[in-house]
Order: C-alpha cells, then structure tokens, then sequence
C-alpha cells in the first residue's frame, strides 16, 4: 500500500496562481465578492486543467495529453479585503505524471464564479527532469458561461509556427481565431475580438444636419481603420454608427486592451478635475468686464496663480452620483467648492515675456512640442504642390526684397546652396479647407514661415506668409501678405499677430496631424493584425506587445469625447467640423517607410546623406535637439530589434515562410491601410531587412515619436497665448478701429484675435490630461513582467537595449548643460527633454514631468 502512496504523491505537481479581482473602479462590487463565496461554498471554483507540449493524444488529432482538472485552493480565506485590487496568491495542486504526460506548454482554465477576475501569472514549481514551467497570462476571465471556447494560455516559450510542438499546434491555431471573431453582430465586454470598422462613429446625425460627419475611411475620405464596436446604425444614416451618451465610457475595446484600474482611476480623475473647471457653463460668466475674453497678460496668469472659485450647483451634485466616491473626494471639498487652478508651464516659469521672442518662435520649430515639421527650403520662392487646374497659381509671395537684407551677407542662392534657409509650411496642408473654415466663427490664413540659421546655430524668422484664397473664387490662386521682423511701433505689434497667425496652424496641424493621425490612428491597425494573425507564442507578437499596450482603449476613448461631432477638438482647435476630414486629406500622403526617423530628416532636408556618421547621415543644423536626441533613441531600438530579430529569424527564407508573419503584414496593407494597400512603398516582408525595419518604424512610432509631440503639450502649450489653437478675426487693416486698437492697446488686440477664454480653459485643460505621464507608466527599456519570455538570448539583448537608453539618459543631461548648444534651453531656459527616456525611473510618480517616453501611446 504505502508504494502506491509514494507514487501518487510523485505524481502531484504543486502550482501558484497570482491573479487579481475586479478592479477599485467597481466600488459597488461588495455584490459581487459576496456571490463569488456562495459559489466557492457550493463546490464550484476555477479550474485549471494542463496540456502537454510534448506528448501527443492520438484520441485528439496528436493535440497535447489532457491532465486531470485541479481546482484553486483557499479562494475564501485568501481575498481578504472586499475592495482590495490588490494581486492575490492561490495554491493549485495537480495530478500529473510526467512519465506519460511530459511536460505542460498549455493551460485551459474555467471561472465558475459569478465575476470575473485578472489573471497574472501561473508557475507550475517543478516537472521532474525540467524545472518550473511559467505562464505570463495578463488577461481578464470571465465566467465561463460567457464564453463560446475554452480560454486558453500558453507558457512563456516563445516559437515560431513552424517551431510550434506538435501537441501545440492546432491550440495555437483555434485561439488565433477566437479572436478574429465572425465579423458581425455586437461585441460584449467578455468578447475577445479584433476586428476593423471605419470611422463611421464620430457624428451623430439623428441630432440633425450639424452633427453629421464624414464617414473616414473606404470613401473619398482615406483613413487608417479603428477596432470594431459593433454597435447599431443610427436612424437617419444607415452608414453611421451609433454612439453611447457621453458620460458612459463603456466603449467597446477587447478587455485586455482598457487601462488598468490605476490608470483608468488616474485618467477620470484628471479628466474630471480639468474639465469640471470648465465645462460648469457658468464659468463663462466668472470673468469681470467682458463675457468670454482676457483683457490683459496678468488676467492669462490668473488662471494659473489666481484662483477662481469652483461654482456649487447642479452640475456637482450629477458628478456625485456618476462617480465613485474615493474619486469625488479627491475632486471637489463637501462644501462643493473647488479652487480652479492650473499648474504653471515650464514655458513661463523662468520669464514670463521671453516666449514672444523671434528667438523662442524660431526655437520651437526644433525643440518644441512640434519639432518634425520644419523642412530646408531648397527653392525661391517657396512653391505649392497644390493642383493648379483647382487652385491657380499657389506659388509664394515672398520676395526678395523682403528678406535680403537680413541673410548675413548672403545672397538668396548663396544661402540655398550654403543650406542656411528653412521653412515652416502650413499653405499646402491649409488653403483647400480656408474658405470652409472661415465661414465658421474662426478667422484664419494658411501661412508659410521663413527663417534663417544664423552662425551660432540658432534659427531667426525673416518673413511670415499670410493667405487666403482669391475672393473670386479657389481657381484663381491665392492672396497673400508678407510680414516680416519689427521691434517697435505698431509694426511690431502687427509681427507679433503674423506669428501668432502661424502658431495657430502649427497647433491645429500638430494636434491633428503629428499628433492624432501619424501615431494614434496609424498604429491602431498593427495592433489589430498583430491579435488576429500572431499568436501570443509568435516572438514578433512579444516584441511588439509592450508597445501596444492601452492604444486602442485611449483611442475609443478619443472618439467617444475628444474627436467626435462637437467634442473637445472640434470646439478647441480652428479647423473645427472639418478637422478629421482635413487630417483623411493629409493621410492620402502619408507613407509607412517615411516615418523611420532617418528617412523623415532626409526628406526633409534635415539631414544630407553622409557614410561617415552613424546612421548614415549628418544633420544640416547640429543643434536640432528633437533629431539629435531622437537619432541615440532610433539607433537604440534598431539595435535592440535587430539582435531580437536575428534569435528567432536566421535567413531571409524563414522570414518569407513564416506564415503568421506574412498574413500579418497583408493584412495590415490590405484591411488595416486598406485605403493605401495599392501603394508601391509597402515592403514586401521577404527580408530580415524588411522586419528588422518595420518593427523599428512601428516601435519608434508608438514611443518616441509619439512622447515627442504629446508630453511637451502642457510644458509649451499650457500657456496658450505661446500655441494659440484658434484666431477669431482677421489681421486689422490701417484705418480700422482694429487697428486704432492695436496702436493703442497691443495686448487686449491680441488677446481678442486668439482663443476665447472659455476655448482656453477647455484647451488647457485638455492637454493637462493629455501631458500627464500616469501613474502606472512602464517607460521604454522597462518591462511590465521580467518573465516575458524563457529564451536568454532576448533578454540579454534587452538588458543591452536598457543600458544604452541610461547612457543616452546622461548624453542627454549634458547636452543640456552645454552652453554652445543654445537650442537645448532657449530664451525660455527650459531644457530639452521630451526625448529624455526616464528608464532609470521606476517611483511610478507620474504627473507633468515634460521627460520620458512610455513604451506605447496610452495617453
């Protein structure tokens, strides 16, 4: 008897199991909790129940040997508190006879309780002849009912398709289609599904003609795809999709993309402290003299070191009932009194008058919140691209008369050749929507800025471009002002209003271009394939992972409240109701293989192809600190995928016969960009070359790129006279009372030409939250799970990829310490660190640092 015993016991497997219940947002979740016991009580539980990798079951097509099903130990007595969220330890005992069985690559787990709950991690502590075997789950399971298939997860073995155990093969394949889905019908919190849509979300036509928009995408609209909701068409537009009310952020997003309870918490909180300071319509009437304007500069700085007084009333009290308690208390005192203060940009905390600068002006091009912009001027007059047939003649207005005095000596063709003449242009992007956008209450112009790199590697503006279309009608070209630089008089006051002019198409351009189409909505579609096509086991699928993380949750979240009909964009920004349709516009342009930042800063004309400098090229101004930081950063994360890359991939031929790879990359043409698959500049996806590059594109972009334009939006912009986002009337004409006004009162002519106060306190309020590293952020160079993968090679190389980015953390430091480098601090005295990686930081602090790149777009 006692052999058998002995054997039995050599037979059992002891396993833990990390997993955390619903989160502290559900705060009405005691119910919950309470039901979970009762079923606990009745003999139900969760199940676990292992597959093997390596001995197949004939009786099942050769897929991996079933073991018996084992259930978690001690569920009553280890979750503790009833609102806790925090990660809770569970034992699990298996019956596993590894002579029959060998050893476990699967797990197929079921919930029999009444919620569901977060899955971290499973480590089975030891297979004889093996060791512990770990699985990195990171996935919510819901009650099994919900689902139509077993949930299934797989150790930490990274395999290519080929390379996939027998046993495991027809596992891998049947989860790869759960989650495609069927492609109709409505998705349920508990789906698993990725699946594309076109952005047919944003309006809300049943409200009537105002609120119509544009469906982006598959129409004369070009536009990436967003994830599907699958929600019912309205009433009056069958090709639209309804929307949900606006206070219920239950949007669609498969649930292992929505943010953690920390960050969602995080999220509302600032969003609700921001935008309750302003959304309370009797804040318009807060103000002294006039209804909606700032009289003077000190009335601006009110907002940040005054205090308004937070009106009590109705709003306050929906707010109570909307939101959990924890977060109301953090939000607004009993008394229902609130003091509305903004924190204080970087940008005025030394000086409060250097951002009106020409310097500063100039120095944002390079090192401000839209640094990637500015192109070398390699022709005079500048020229358009715009299609003569519909425009006319489109060709700049600036002469030489305008700017030859201030060129050093040079002439015009000198200063070309010597490379020495740069351009911000906005005409091309502009003129085809001027007429629509100033039907509106917005007054603008498509502007061109023309500058001059001066000896000790700063820029100075020589002329600013002011136009408007023919009045007589699109095709007969354009009508254009030149301004150029005066530091006295009304002139000077009128050079102030020009460059007020071109910052406000630099912030509309920045926030819907830079900033929303080229990372938000052009990475979406990768992280769609990359859950339909690649398994979680597919090494390319953990590369890419950590980069996706909260894209398509922030996205949803964008649709619901900031880029739809009448939301925060269209109210802030001057393109207003034909903001996206603009940026579906600019799309048509765009081309995947130009956003790797070399060949960005060589089209252009940034940089000169040079063989003797890293990367292949040298950059025409030295002191650019967006491309000099971010080619350290690029050449990090090329190096870190190319060694990961060279693990898994040996020849070009694996990478063409690696199945899941091609049919991700097709469908990332063919559906994802599917208004741009006919284009010649798509890679083939045959090399090694062809990978190594594409992730890097996808990696820089979803990082960097994308901390580059968001985190430097408060830091510059939160002082909104420095990035105004909308102008309300024209440049004043002499013998006008506009222009009496500006000789007499500069200051309020100014104020009353940009954003309207009630349009400022959204705006910055807006890209408060926007600007906000979040608590829970995992910077790049950090992993979420040490654990993420078994193989050593990668995590050798990722621990290289690491102390690269803390050495370029120091270059960066001192850079900003060198005095030569005037582009680093400027007039302002605010060094450069948007690029600044903080992968030595690990305090989870967050907050409005102006430094680190997140290792994806989640904000």
């Amino acid at each position: 008897m006692e052999v058998n015993h002995v054997e039995e016991r050599s037979k059992r497997v002891k396993g833990r199991v990390v997993l955390m219940k619903k989160g502290v947002l559900d705060f009405h979740d005691i119910k919950a909790n309470v039901l979970d016991r009762v079923h606990e009580l009745l003999g139900k539980g969760v199940s676990i129940q292992l597959i093997s990798a390596t001995s197949p079951d004939p009786a099942k097509g050769l897929q991996g040997k079933q073991g018996k099903v084992a259930y978690l130990e001690r569920w009553v007595s280890t979750i503790s508190s009833l609102v806790s969220a925090s990660d809770t330890e569970f034992s699990v005992t298996f019956d596993w006879d590894h002579q029959n069985l060998g050893v476990p690559g699967a797990f197929i787990i079921r919930n029999h309780h009444h919620s569901q709950f977060y899955l971290k991690t499973v480590i089975i502590e030891d297979i004889p002849g093996h060791g512990p075997v770990n699985f990195a789950c990171n996935s919510w399971v819901y009650p099994a009912h919900r689902y139509t298939h077993d949930r299934v997860f797989f150790s930490n073995k990274a395999y290519l398709p080929c390379q996939t155990p027998e046993p495991l093969r027809k596992l891998r394949e049947q989860e790869l289609n759960v989650l495609r889905g069927k492609g109709v019908g409505k998705l349920n919190e508990w789906d698993r599904v990725y699946d594309y849509a076109y952005y047919n979300d944003l309006g809300t036509p049943d409200d009537g003609p105002d609120y119509a928009r544009p469906v982006l995408g598959g129409s004369k609209f070009p536009y990436p795809r967003r994830g599907r909701t699958g929600r019912p068409h309205t009433k009056t537009d069958p090709k639209t999709e309804s929307r949900l009310h606006l206070l219920n952020l239950n949007v669609y997003v498969p649930r292992d993309e929505q943010f953690g309870h920390v960050k969602f918490s995080d999220f509302l909180a600032y969003s609700l402290k921001s935008v309750a300071q302003v959304l309370l319509p009797e804040i318009k009437s807060l103000c002294d003299k006039t209804i909606n304007e700032f009289d003077t500069f000190e009335d601006v700085l009110d907002i940040y070191e005054g205090s308004f007084k937070m009106p009590n009333g109705p709003m306050v009290s929906k707010l109570r009932q909307l939101v959990p308690y924890e977060l109301v208390r953090e939000l607004i005192r009993n008394d229902g009194e609130r003091f509305l203060k903004f924190p204080v940009p970087d940008l005025i905390k030394e000086s409060k008058t250097a951002w009106r600068t020409d310097d500063e002006f100039a120095r944002e091009m390079l090192a401000g919140v839209n640094p990637v912009i500015i192109r070398r001027l390699q022709e005079f007059p500048p020229a358009s691209k715009l299609d003569p047939k519909l425009y006319g003649d489109q060709t700049s207005s600036i002469r030489e008369a305008h700017i030859a005095n201030s060129l050093d000596g040079l002439t015009i063709n000198e200063a070309i050749q010597k490379m020495r003449l740069f351009i911000l242009d906005h005409h091309d992007a502009l003129m085809p929507y001027i007429s629509r956008i100033n039907s509106t209450n917005t007054k603008t112009y498509a502007s061109r800025t023309l500058l001059f790199l001066q000896d000790d590697g700063t820029l100075k503006p020589l002329a600013i471009e002011l136009s408007l279309p023919h009045p007589q009608g699109e095709q007969h070209g354009a009508v254009s002002k030149v301004f150029t630089p005066a530091q006295e008089g009304v002139s000077a006051s009128v050079w102030q209003l020009a460059k007020a002019y071109a910052a406000v198409n630099d912030s509309g351009y920045h926030q819907l271009v830079s900033h929303w189409l080229y990372t938000h909505a052009v990475i979406e579609p990768f992280i769609i394939a990359a859950h339909r096509q690649l398994s979680i086991l597919h090494p390319i699928h953990k590369l890419l992972k950590p980069h996706f993380r909260d894209t398509m949750h922030i996205n949803a979240l964008a649709r619901h409240t900031l880029i739809n009909a009448g939301g925060v964009l269209e109210k802030t920004v001057f393109p207003g109701k034909f903001a996206l349709e603009m940026s579906a516009i600019i799309y048509k342009s765009w081309v995947f293989t130009e956003q790797a930042l070399p060949a960005d800063l060589l089209k252009r004309g940034m940089a000169v192809p040079d063989s003797s400098c890293r990367q292949g090229l040298r950059l025409v101004i030295e002191d650019y600190p967006f491309a000099v930081d971010g080619l350290e950063i690029w050449d990090a994360i090329e190096t870190w995928v190319t060694e990961y890359c060279n693990v898994y991939y040996t020849s070009n031929d694996m990478v063409e016969g690696d199945y899941e790879l091609q049919k991700w990359w097709n469908e990332v043409r063919i559906e994802g960009h599917g208004d741009l698959k006919d284009r010649e500049w798509w890679s083939e996806m045959k090399t090694k070359e062809d990978l190594i590059q594409s992730c890097t594109i996808i990696i820089w972009l979803a990082s960097a790129f994308h901390a580059a334009v968001n985190f430097g939006q408060y830091p510059f912009a939160g002082y909104l006279p420095n990035r105004p986002t909308v102008s309300r009337r024209f440049m004043p004409e002499p013998g006008t009372p506009e222009y009496e006004e500006l000789k007499s009162d500069p200051d309020l002519a100014f104020l009353k030409t940009i954003t309207a106060q009630f349009q400022t306190l959204l705006g910055v309020s807006l890209i408060e939250v926007l600007s906000r590293h979040s608590t829970e952020e995992v910077y790049l160079g950090q992993c979420e799970n040490p654990e993420w993968t078994l193989d050593a090679e990668p995590l050798a190389a990722f621990e290289r990829f690491r102390q690269k980015l803390l050495k370029i953390e120091n270059n960066i430091v001192e850079r900003n310490k060198d005095k030569i480098l005037k582009n680093r601090n400027g007039p302002v005295k605010m060094p450069y660190t948007l690029l600044f990686p903080n992968t030595s930081d690990y305090s989870k602090e967050g907050g409005l640092t102006g430094k680190g790149i997140p290792n994806s777009i989640s904000i």
